[in-house]
């Protein structure tokens, strides 16, 4: 890695990322950690710590870094917790929540990325993560409930599909809304038959590809 490279990744945690009060010292070793710029194309590669999302290819983006690390504290990943994340990209995510839990099934829906995505992390030794191509959109089948649920694109109807796959104490990050109307969610199961929402900040990300869409009302 280029020293200016250097100076920008820490430029990163320490001018953008820290005093947007992302404090959490595991979520702040993880973004140390691993190297951003090796998961965007090389012309990409002298913004690729800039607070501002970047164009990874067929539509998709990555998320700007402070957001990044603002989600990340608010689902607060544990060690021994199992997470399934929505949207692999290129991996840079995956890469970090990998640093953060146990074990990661990610699921991307253009077989390209999710091939860039399994080089990316295989370059970065990262070992802990199953890879699935699908559409993810109204559910993903799993063998067993899972701790953690992580979206990097937004919906306007949480799957309820989702919701039922998660643990005793497990729970969703979602972004919800649309266009410029969106909140950040942790959605966590507190017994068999409840959940209890918590809205912890306003954002505003790209949607989840084909995802259900709230009944547009005409009067």
């Amino acid at each position: 890695m280029l020293p200016n490279i250097d100076n920008a990744h820490f430029n990163m945690l320490e001018q953008q990322v820290r005093p947007s009060d992302v404090l959490n010292p595991r979520v702040l070793e993880a973004l140390k950690n691993i190297a951003r710029d090796q998961f965007v194309e090389d012309e990409l590669s002298g913004i690729a710590y800039a607070d501002t999302s970047l164009p990874i290819g067929y539509g998709q983006v990555m998320l700007p870094p402070v957001l990044q690390g603002r989600l990340l504290q608010a689902i607060d990943i544990q060690a021994e917790e199992n997470v399934l994340e929505i949207g692999t990209g290129t991996g840079y995510l995956t890469a970090i929540l990998a640093q953060l839990a146990n074990h990661i099934t990610t699921v991307e829906i253009v077989p390209e990325l999710s091939a860039t995505a399994q080089n990316n992390l295989e370059q970065a030794a990262v070992t802990n993560v199953t890879f699935h191509i699908g559409d993810a959109s109204h559910g993903w089948p799993l063998a067993d409930r899972i701790d953690v649920i992580f979206t990097s694109a937004s919906f306007e109807i949480i799957p309820e599909t989702y919701l039922q796959s998660l643990t005793i104490g497990g729970r969703m990050l979602a972004v919800v809304g649309k266009g410029n109307n969106m909140t950040v969610q942790i959605i966590r199961r507190i017994a068999e038959r409840e959940w209890q929402t918590d809205t912890v900040f306003e954002t505003s990300i790209p949607a989840m590809m084909n995802a259900e869409k709230l009944p547009e009302f005409k009067f």
